[in-house]
């Protein structure tokens, strides 16, 4: 997506260990024509899909999956907790994942009764590098029964093994950008 990719160019930076920071657009401070134009996308990359659910993880996830849910018909937008909390009631979906960005390891959590077989499910995330965060939303998927009908990506790191190993499992991932590369704070985009 050309407008995704001048603003990461633009906006961009990064920091060690090819952590890029788009805060100011993305993850921090959001740029809502920005996320109404890759909710669309994922809206035309998704079409025929016939998308029950939307699920995330919280709490960079939300925003663009919010705007995404949109642009589906009657489509409510659940987002995996990372914590325990009291108003989590009922039986739960957990899986474990491990956060490359703040190198730890947590539960996330959904509540059952929000996912069932009859689902379709499209997973929305900010980021793909490692893929610990999207296999833990597969694992969710896998438990509550429903059908996954793909990954919707804002920035997908392809020089980390995340995207690959995703779709070695045979679920669908659409990324509206992709990073081939990251050296001397120059970026580089793949192009199909």
């Amino acid at each position: 997506m050309e407008l995704l990719e001048q603003r990461i160019l633009q906006e961009g930076r990064i920091k060690p260990g090819n952590i890029l920071k788009v805060d100011s657009f993305i993850n921090h401070q959001m740029d809502i024509q920005l996320f109404n134009e890759m909710g669309k996308e994922f809206k035309r990359l998704f079409a025929g899909d016939q998308i029950t659910k939307i699920l995330t993880l919280e709490a960079s996830g939300i925003g663009i999956a919010v705007i995404t849910a949109q642009y589906f018909d009657h489509c409510p937008v659940i987002f995996a907790k990372k914590t325990k909390s009291k108003n989590l009631d009922g039986e739960l979906l957990l899986s474990k994942v491990q956060s490359y960005t703040r190198g730890t390891t947590f539960d996330i959590q959904v509540a059952r009764r929000f996912l069932t077989p009859q689902d379709r499910v499209l997973l929305i995330d900010d980021f793909l590098a490692t893929g610990q965060a999207m296999m833990g939303l597969v694992d969710i998927v896998k438990q509550s029964g429903a059908q996954l009908a793909g990954c919707g990506i804002i920035i997908e790191k392809g020089f980390q093994e995340g995207g690959d190993r995703i779709r070695r499992m045979g679920v669908r991932v659409e990324s509206l950008a992709i990073i081939d590369s990251i050296d001397n704070n120059h970026i580089v985009f793949r192009h199909a």
